[in-house]
This record gives C-alpha cells, sequence and structure tokens, in this order.
C-alpha cells in the first residue's frame, strides 16, 4: 500500500486558524461607492445613450434597456362577471367550472374562483361543526 504525502501548499508562515490579515481591509481603499456615486450621478446620460444606440439598431443596447430599465410587463386577464347559482358550493363549482370551459371565464380565473369556493367550504363545515357542538352541550345540558 502506498502512502500519499501531503504537499505544503501556500506560505510556509500560514497557521491553521489564524487570519492572514488580522486588521483587515485598511479604511478608504474601497472605490466601489465612489464608483457607484459617480455611475448615479450619470444615469440620466447613460439611459439616454442606451435609448440612441437602441433606436439605431444596437440590439444589445435595447435588450439592456427592456430587461434592466424597464418592469416586466405581466399578462392580465380581464375580470369577467359570472353569476353563480344560490344551490350548493359544488353547484356553484360546476357552474365556474362550465365557464372555464365555455370560454366565458379565463383560466386563472375559474381557479381563482375555485379555490374561493374551497375556502368558503372550510368556513362552512367550521360553522357547521360549532352548530353541531353547541346542539349537543345544549341536549346534555353542558352549556
Amino acid at each position: 500500500m502506498t502512502t500519499i504525502k501531503k504537499r505544503a501548499s501556500g506560505n510556509p508562515n500560514w497557521k491553521p486558524g489564524k487570519s492572514g490579515n488580522p486588521k483587515g481591509r485598511t479604511p478608504g481603499t474601497c472605490d466601489v461607492p465612489k464608483l457607484r456615486a459617480a455611475i448615479a450621478a450619470r444615469v440620466p446620460e447613460i439611459l439616454n445613450k442606451l435609448l440612441e444606440l437602441a433606436l439605431e439598431g444596437d440590439t444589445g443596447a435595447a435588450r439592456l434597456l427592456l430587461e434592466r430599465a424597464i418592469a416586466p410587463l405581466k399578462s392580465i386577464e380581464p375580470t369577467q362577471p359570472i353569476t353563480l347559482p344560490d344551490g350548493s358550493l359544488t353547484d356553484q363549482g360546476r357552474a365556474v367550472l362550465t365557464a372555464v370551459a365555455a370560454g366565458a371565464l379565463a383560466p386563472g380565473q375559474g381557479s381563482q374562483l375555485i379555490a374561493a369556493i374551497g375556502a368558503l367550504a372550510r368556513v362552512a363545515e367550521i360553522d357547521e361543526l360549532e352548530k353541531r357542538m353547541t346542539a349537543l352541550e345544549n341536549q346534555h345540558g353542558n352549556t
């Protein structure tokens, strides 16, 4: 069996657990805040130049403007009124699914309505349990 010896790496004066720079970076040597301030002062000029380049056909400048300077566009589904039956929650859920299938309601809106009907069903279930418990307590005299 061969033994692999570990090769010494780095500075021979380095000792495990000791920092190579115990005092850290000296204050004032970092130019990042200065660079950011210089850029911030000229943002309007930079954007105008990017716009000029984009209008001249520079696709890189156009892409940079569209991706970074303008908030991304989100698709919006127009609201669509729907009349739900007065019957059970199941009937209401079926009405929503029928409206989605017929194209009268967007699928995203249908999904949200089904979720809302489901939440309403859970609330109704809690109300029903409370009524039953109250009735049982009154029946057994534990008010």
